[in-house]
């Protein structure tokens, strides 16, 4: 029995570290119904598998936002909460409040007459006093975010990373109340205020969250600017005249007027004009394409120099444009595999986090620090850990990687194709439509006759319906003879009368059969072989008259594409249903290392399989004859111009046809894996070698110790540096 799925959007917000992420993906996955979730914290989505009508999508938004994260479902509509503007404006106030504070306490500290100053024109217990009112401001008000979420967590038993920033600021601002008002309660020896870290922990972390928020905005503008391909208008025939109306009221078959140099509104079809559309911002390729009538042309690419009349196909979410953000979204919202072991380290991290603070608090009183001393350190622990850096450094490179494949033409259908594609060395491509234009054409040619004979073959082969007869037919030009007793052997070639004369048309095997004598045409035969084209030959009354070279010719790209490929280290491989002698000579052509000829449409699955004995394979195809070997590869890469059963069953679309995107995608694949190892190191090492500093492990040896301020400001840096690291792949 099948069971029926859908895929639920939602848009999430207060997301800000790894620890989030499992927690939210906790919360909808004990939701009844629901398969599988996976939230993104550098999207700020959610995207939730669920059994067929088992779950509303509001239910699951309620059970998000319950745990803490204000959650949506996500339309073509929604917008994403403005985080960047907040996180600004919390940094701002909460940068206002704490400034007198930390400039008079460590400017004392830096130029002792300002400490004078201070205990002369203020005196001390109303200096903390005064610190005491300002920080508190700063906790209750743009500071009261990590409390609320971080407080909340830490009752429910599942602290992230609000829970160690509310610890963190909290007690050093509870140890500084207490001996601000109630000084008798601690030892003299450890009598100091610590407001100012307080202060300055929080409006650290809110200003790198307002440029982590910013630079995910970034990361995200390929989705953006996709979005923006779409006018918000169109110019529509009407019995009146040319009106102008908005996209939504534009319906199926309206026929639209698509000026010079403006975006075509919607997908649809050429009726009527002539010109060179610009669909750059769609497959990569800046060469314009021509258009004329019957021609497809797709909303949000840019029209040429002349007016266009089209109707209207395909609206909304039908649309290319919709479709390719949909794909791109799901990509993006993907996890690798290599977040799995992220996955298990944030599942543990934070506890552990508050597990050291506790013991580095005891070991400084146990070994004679003061409690003054414990109390920093502890909350250096607190703050200095960062699991924000672990949580982004995958999705992060994996939004702006598939977002720079998309602008390249390059559309990951599936996220985790990415990493698959990294680790491929075998690439193994379709020949026919792949590789080649996928349309015979006639080369060259030899007549004996002239144009008298090339007509009467021309009158043959325009009878056929078959593509190789078409491109001999259309080797003529003007009126053509009249043609009887037309007769099609199956395979082979066709036989009728023109002018009196029988004209034969066909394979050598079909001259042979017939007792025609090749000899004339012998050399170009065997030339034409060589030249990866395939010889038809023509017999007037049993007398050969003419050679055809016909060929599927390789398209221009190709060349530099494979080679592009196997600079890589890729191994390269080619499959076709051809004739053993023309499929080598293409891949002679080529390059190619190994080719499979005179294949049958099922035998592609099985070499795929053969192929995958040497190691992970990429399969390139575009007929339906190629979705199960597509299916089958490692990574599928249908190319967008083929059928849609082949693209459904790729794992990445190549939008122009043009081979080049599969180098494309391969160079993309490696600089996203390469940017999230660097991610994980970056995350990883900071926390492994600024812990221990914290902890004040080497204070004895060395007398190194964290403060606090400065372990909130490497926390919010590491974070903005994984960001701005990965923002680095706009470029690849």
């Amino acid at each position: 029995m099948c069971i029926m799925s859908q895929i639920i959007a939602l848009q999430v917000d207060g997301l800000h570290c790894a620890s989030c992420v499992r927690r939210a993906e906790t919360a909808l996955g004990g939701q009844k119904g629901v398969v599988s979730a996976v939230v993104n914290l550098a999207t700020g989505t959610a995207q939730v598998t669920t059994v067929a009508d088992s779950v509303s999508p509001t239910t699951l938004a309620q059970a998000l936002t319950e745990a803490g994260y204000p959650a949506q479902v996500k339309t073509e509509e929604t917008k994403r909460a403005d985080v960047a503007g907040d996180m600004w404006r919390r940094f701002s106030i909460a940068a206002i409040l704490t400034l007198p504070v930390f400039v008079l306490e460590m400017g004392g500290h830096l130029y002792p007459p300002i400490h004078h100053w201070v205990m002369v024109a203020v005196g001390m217990q109303a200096f903390w006093i005064a610190q005491f009112i300002l920080i508190t401001a700063v906790l209750v008000w743009p500071g009261r975010v990590f409390f609320d979420i971080g407080l909340r967590a830490l009752a429910r038993g599942a602290p992230e990373m609000n829970s160690l920033v509310a610890l963190g600021a909290g007690a050093a601002w509870a140890y500084s109340t207490v001996v601000t008002f109630a000084p008798s309660v601690i030892p003299a020896a450890s009598r100091a205020v610590y407001f100012e870290a307080a202060g300055v922990i929080v409006t650290l972390i809110l200003l790198g969250r307002f440029l982590e928020a910013r630079a995910k905005g970034q990361a995200g503008e390929a989705i953006a600017k996709l979005v923006e391909l779409r006018p918000d208008t169109a110019f529509v025939e009407t019995e009146t005249g040319v009106e102008e109306r908005p996209l939504a009221k534009i319906a199926i078959g309206d026929v639209l007027v698509v000026r010079p140099g403006g975006r075509i509104p919607v997908d649809g079809e050429v009726i009527d004009g002539h010109a060179f559309v610009d669909e750059s911002m769609m497959t990569g390729e800046p060469v314009p394409v021509e258009k004329q009538p019957g021609a497809p042309v797709i909303g949000g690419t840019v029209n040429g120099t002349n007016v266009l009349r089209i109707t209207a196909t395909t609206l909304g979410a039908d649309s290319m444009l919709s479709r390719i953000v949909r794909m791109v979204e799901t990509a993006q919202g993907a996890k690798l595999p290599v977040q799995a072991l992220v996955d298990r380290i944030t599942g543990v991290f934070v506890p552990v986090i508050m597990a050291l603070a506790v013991v580095t608090f005891i070991g400084w009183l146990a070994f004679g620090g003061t409690l003054a001393q414990a109390l920093v350190a502890a909350v250096s622990v607190l703050i200095i850990a960062c699991p924000c850096a672990m949580g982004l450094a995958t999705p992060v490179s994996v939004v702006v990687g598939t977002g720079r494949a998309a602008q390249s033409g390059v559309l990951f259908r599936k996220g985790d194709a990415l990493e698959r594609l990294n680790s491929v060395h075998i690439v193994a491509f379709d020949k026919t439509g792949t590789l080649t234009e996928g349309r015979p054409s006639v080369i060259d040619r030899e007549v004996i006759g002239g144009a008298d004979s090339l007509h009467a073959i021309a009158a043959v082969e325009a009878q056929s319906e078959h593509p190789i007869a078409q491109a001999i037919a259309d080797e003529a030009t003007g009126p053509l003879p009249a043609v009887s007793g037309f007769e099609a052997v199956s395979g082979r070639g066709a036989i009728a009368q023109v002018g009196g004369a029988e004209i034969a048309v066909g394979s050598a095997a079909f001259m042979d059969s017939r007792g025609v004598d090749l000899g004339p045409f012998r050399d170009a035969e065997a030339r034409y072989l060589t030249q990866a084209a395939t010889p038809v030959f023509a017999a007037k009354d049993r007398q050969a008259c003419a050679v055809f070279a016909v060929a599927d010719k390789v398209k221009p790209d190709a060349q530099e594409a494979l080679a592009a490929l196997k600079a890589q280290g890729v191994r390269l491989a080619m499959m076709s249903g051809d004739r053993r002698e023309v499929a080598q000579a293409v891949g002679a052509q080529l390059g190619v290392d190994t080719v499979r000829a005179e294949l049958l449409p099922g035998d592609k699955l099985d070499v795929v399989k053969q192929l995958q004995t040497d190691g992970p394979v990429a399969f390139v195809g575009d007929g339906i004859n190629d979705a199960p070997a597509l299916a089958q590869a490692d990574v599928g890469i249908a190319m967008g111009a083929g059928t849609d059963v082949a693209i459904e069953a790729a794992d990445i679309v190549l939008m122009s046809g043009a081979v080049a995107g599969v180098a494309r995608a391969k160079t993309i694949s490696g600089a996203t894996l390469r940017n999230i190892r660097q991610n994980l190191f970056w995350a990883f090492a900071y926390n492994a070698a600024l812990i221990p500093v914290a902890m004040g492990v080497f204070f004895p040896a060395f007398g190194w110790q964290l403060s606090p301020m400065l372990g909130a400001a490497a926390m919010a840096l590491s974070s903005v540096f994984v960001v701005s690291n990965a923002l680095r792949l706009r470029r690849a």
